[in-house]
């Protein structure tokens, strides 16, 4: 019997959401013709009345900042569950232009997040912790520095609070990896369980691992897989590190051999793969696409050529965590005959959704 866990799917929401590329059309007009000013004008009469029109007008301009800087936006911040998974969840935060040490401070326990946490979910900084600053060096690393608050943690929080402040910082273009510093100085390991961070931390280093059944991590390697998870009727996705053999050249197919094999049944995780579904050719890379050639077990349980949305948002978030990978073609038996569950023809690619976990629960 299979390890993979199954379970019946207690919402149709989706989750995520497929990025798709559109055009715009520009067109000009001949010039128009000098005509006659209008008869119905208004004139400034003396320097009162223009100092008092400048002083609106600044103060218009003030308003309209100071609305642009609160308008929210969407980003993600990683919490933890109620089974201690680090988790990606979108939330919309006002607007800010330090948006490195405000994401930071959404990690803070009893900070702005507080009244933004779904069902079951926690922050992970240690109380009172301040962020002091944030720098991104020219090579890619992001400088996250912290009051002394910040090692009042728990020993088994440790790697979570490392994850959650990595992962939250690399959502942003150019930052690669994280180095931690605590009132100032920088830190070659952390204060507690002193895990080793003097070289800094980026992605490559995982999330939420998973060692079950290896025998020897040095002839592994790394791979971030989505699996599903439940909150009452809400489903959402967590990432997952897991150790494929080092000697296995196509790491997309281990991908997706991992994926169709599901969680650890122990692990309080899903999936919504038909364990019968296999590739029926090897995946082929080109150009940031990646095309792969299912069997018709991919279909799962639902009606004609639909596609499980759970099925195909695991595919992207896992294969697109591998840096070369932008978007994932999916065919069955050779043919582009797959519908999403809304009866949509998916003859495109689907790209990386910009944000993760938009249900709120």
């Amino acid at each position: 019997m299979s390890k993979k866990t199954k379970f019946v799917l207690i919402s149709a929401v989706v989750t995520t959401s497929v990025l798709l590329s559109g055009c715009g059309l520009f067109g000009g007009d001949n010039a128009a013709k000098e005509i006659d000013p209008p008869k119905d004008v208004t004139y400034v009469k003396d320097e009162k009345s223009l100092a008092t029109e400048a002083k609106v007008t600044e103060a218009n301009k003030k308003q309209s900042k100071a609305a642009e800087t609160s308008a929210p936006t969407k980003r993600e911040i990683y919490l933890i569950d109620k089974n201690g998974y680090v988790v990606p969840q979108t939330l919309e935060i006002p607007k800010s232009k330090g948006v490195a040490k405000q994401s930071l401070e959404y990690l803070v326990e009893g900070g702005p997040v507080t009244n933004l946490l779904p069902n079951n979910f926690r922050a992970v900084l240690p109380a009172d912790t301040r962020v002091l600053g944030t720098k991104l060096e020219s090579d890619g690393t992001m400088v996250a520095d912290f009051s002394p608050e910040f090692a009042e943690y728990k020993k088994e929080d440790e790697l979570r609070i490392l994850q959650a402040v990595t992962w939250t910082l690399t959502q942003f273009e150019g930052v690669n990896k994280v180095k931690i510093r605590i009132n100032g100085y920088d830190k070659d390991e952390m204060p507690v369980n002193h895990t080793p961070i003097s070289k800094g931390l980026s992605r490559a280093d995982g999330i939420n691992f998973d060692n079950t059944g290896v025998v020897d991590v040095t002839q592994t390697k790394p791979v971030t897989i989505y699996y599903l998870a439940q909150e009452g009727k809400q489903t959402y996705y967590v990432p997952v590190t897991k150790r494929i053999a080092s000697g296995d050249k196509d790491m997309y197919t281990a991908i997706v051999n991992e994926l169709v094999e599901g969680p650890a049944p122990a692990s309080g995780l899903v999936t919504d793969f038909n364990p019968d579904a296999k590739l029926v050719a090897a995946p082929k890379y080109a150009d940031g696409q990646l095309t792969l050639n299912f069997n018709k077990n991919i279909f799962g349980n639902l009606k004609g050529t639909e596609i499980s949305q759970y099925v195909l948002d695991s595919l992207v978030l896992s294969l697109t965590e591998q840096k070369a990978v932008d978007s994932v073609a999916i065919k069955v038996n050779g043919k582009k005959t797959l519908k999403d569950e809304k009866g949509k023809k998916l003859t495109e690619p689907v790209s990386r959704p910009k944000n993760v976990n938009t249900g709120s629960f």
